[in-house]
């Protein structure tokens, strides 16, 4: 294939060229057990904490729990797919680069504009839930913040009177992403030991959730449970529960971390599959068991909030135990947004290096040695988004962006099996290409399930970033000038 055009791709062999040193260095220690532990880390995060609550009572009700079966079986296709191209290009699992080897460049931008909806309106989303835990938990101290200034225009927030108030900005959320985005610009990283601390805290929240809120449960909040559709499509009944497990895709995201273990796998045909789909039960029973939980704690209908783990607590009625939970989901949260702004900008680091992207985004600072240009304006970016969007149409943003990539992903293991069907593959996703298919076909399903704005607003978005490209992005691309390589 060319180097030139708009099917213009990186050669397998360059890229996996440039890390056989890497590879070499990395010590083949992991097995099954170590991977599915790392999966649950990776996966047990925000939705959980942030977008349960929205999905069954906009959507699903207590079916919620069938929402989540149903997406962790479109994450378990995904996964085995994520796998091989990891395993094949082991550069950090960028679904950005594996579809620059795959598909070419014109895919790789799209995927790479299409991430910005994952990663950058990802840490918006939970960011405004981080502010309703924020708000819930001084409320248990007495102290309580100006409604109006904790909630996005458009939404309304009941005060403890009945006094209905709608919100105007959301400075909680907007404080965050300041504190986070300085950090990161002053170089700060979580540590290995920070993040274990944290994976700890949130595995010990959720099991703590269900332990103890299992004995408080009202089983009449639970009929029915599958309430009737109102006549909407997604609106409760068999489409609530479509719609709700788009919604609560969010909770699967970051399983495709998992796949980064490829390299270091010691059995990688046996220890991958067993560790993805490992993880994704386990993790897929641990949801299953939050939502059935939460929705027996409390009706349905009033999870409409940012902090439905708080909202399940506080039904509870034990302070010491309430204060607890929304402290270690707030550290949770915490992490989860550090690691997005981080993503993000280095996703934007990686295309300006293409070309993609102008020089700034790829400007270092000189002494402190992070994309500083790059971070503020995400950080800003972000903070004006959770300050003023609802949190049920910055959540249908993410799954829609994030189910997008998948499907692409699943389609570059279909086209490099037959485009490059003797690159090396230390692990080989089963059944290709069923399994592969059956992802697109979960993905695509999901998708259906979101509303038609959400539609809208992802072509909408494309549509800009295609033209961003095309006036800009093809015409500084690395790959198709050679010549403009270092400068």
């Amino acid at each position: 294939m060319g180097k030139t055009g708009l099917m213009a791709r990186k050669s397998v062999a360059d890229i996996v060229g440039s890390v056989e040193g890497e590879q070499r260095q990395l010590s083949k220690t992991l097995g099954a057990f170590s991977i599915t532990a790392m999966g649950i880390g990776a996966i047990i995060g925000a939705g959980i904490f942030v977008l349960t609550g929205t999905a069954a009572a906009q959507y699903a009700g207590p079916s919620i729990v069938l929402s989540f079966i149903l997406g962790g079986v479109a994450c378990a296709f995904v996964g085995l797919c994520y796998s091989e191209l990891a395993a094949m290009l082991p550069v950090c699992g960028s679904t950005y680069t594996y579809t620059y080897a795959t598909l070419g460049e014109l895919f790789a931008w799209v995927i790479g504009w299409d991430l910005i909806l994952e990663y950058a309106m990802g840490a918006a989303t939970v960011a405004v839930g981080w502010s309703g835990y924020v708000v819930s938990l001084l409320k248990n101290a007495d102290v309580d913040l100006p409604a109006e200034l904790t909630a996005a225009p458009g939404v309304t927030v009941k005060l403890a009177d009945g006094t209905i108030v709608a919100g105007v900005i959301n400075v909680p959320a907007v404080v965050i992403i300041a504190i986070l985005t300085t950090l990161l610009v002053l170089g700060t990283r979580e540590s290995a030991r920070l993040n274990n601390i944290m994976v700890a805290i949130k595995l010990s929240v959720v099991l703590a959730f269900i332990a103890i809120g299992a004995f408080f449960i009202h089983s009449a909040n639970w009929h029915p449970f599958i309430p009737k559709n109102t006549g909407e499509f997604g609106s409760f009944g068999t489409s609530g529960i479509l719609r709700g497990s788009a919604v609560v895709f969010f909770a699967f995201i970051g399983f495709d971390a998992v796949s980064t273990a490829a390299q270091e796998a010691r059995n990688p045909k046996r220890d991958m599959p067993i560790g993805i789909l490992g993880s994704l039960v386990v993790c897929t029973l641990l949801y299953i068991a939050v939502a059935g939980v939460l929705t027996g704690l409390v009706p349905y209908a009033e999870l409409n909030v940012p902090d439905p783990i708080a909202k399940g607590v506080d039904a509870i009625g034990v302070n010491w135990f309430s204060i607890l939970i929304k402290v270690g989901a707030l550290a949770g949260l915490t992490t989860v947004i550090l690691v997005l702004l981080y993503g993000q900008s280095r996703i934007f680091f990686t295309m300006s290096k293409d070309g993609l992207l102008p020089r700034l985004f790829a400007r270092v600072h000189p002494h402190l040695h992070t994309p500083h240009l790059s971070q503020i304006m995400i950080g800003t970016i972000v903070a004006v988004v959770a300050a003023l969007t609802p949190i049920n149409v910055l959540g249908e943003m993410v799954s829609i962006g994030t189910l997008f990539a998948f499907v692409l992903v699943c389609g570059a293991v279909i086209y490099l099996r037959r485009s490059d069907p003797h690159a090396p593959r230390p692990f080989r996703a089963p059944g290709v290409p069923l399994v592969p298919v059956l992802g697109i076909f979960f993905c695509l399903l999901l998708m259906t399930g979101l509303p038609l704005v959400t539609w809208v607003r992802l072509v909408v978005w494309l549509a800009i970033g295609l033209v961003i490209y095309f006036i800009y992005g093809r015409n500084n691309s690395v790959l198709q000038h050679p010549e403009r390589r270092g400068h």
